[in-house]
């Protein structure tokens, strides 16, 4: 009987290894660097953004905020996921809980400059230091500094 009763805990030790604990997801993810790049448009009702914003609150989630540096980079038709925040209050709800968390908000200065967007006027929450001089080259700089490069 013993000999069954350590069996029975061995095994169950072992099952437990193969089976996703979420109170244990931060030890299993680690500490984590990850860019978000969005350049393109979000569909009726910017159901495309909602889907993008939610795979970043779901990776903030698994991986947990402290162990988490995230940017999202907007060029061409991404930066108007901050443009349609000025009107949608659910895209500013969630932009805003995602800044609170940490989540920095990178826009394209050579997207602004060359659709004439007026960062102060057209976009929602955008300020000096979240304007970048160029989407792309910041994807390659933040891949550079060590920042896994994922396409919602």
């Amino acid at each position: 009987m013993a000999r069954l009763l350590t069996l029975f805990t061995a095994a169950l030790a072992m099952f437990s290894v193969f089976v996703a604990d979420p109170a244990n997801a931060n030890d299993r993810y680690g500490k984590q660097k990850v860019v978000y790049h969005i350049n393109y448009d979000g569909g009726e009702g910017g159901k495309k953004y909602q889907a993008a914003l939610r795979n970043v609150q779901n990776h903030i989630d698994a991986v947990g905020k402290d162990n988490i540096e995230l940017h999202i980079v907007m060029h061409g038709d991404g930066v108007y996921l901050l443009r349609d925040a000025v009107k949608d209050l659910k895209l500013q709800g969630n932009i805003s809980n995602l800044k609170v968390q940490g989540v920095v908000f990178n826009v394209c200065a050579n997207t602004l400059k060359g659709r004439k967007i007026d960062p102060d006027k057209d976009l929602f929450e955008v300020f000096k230091d979240d304007i970048v001089p160029s989407g792309v080259a910041e994807l390659a700089y933040l891949e550079g500094k060590g920042f896994s490069y994922i396409k919602p």
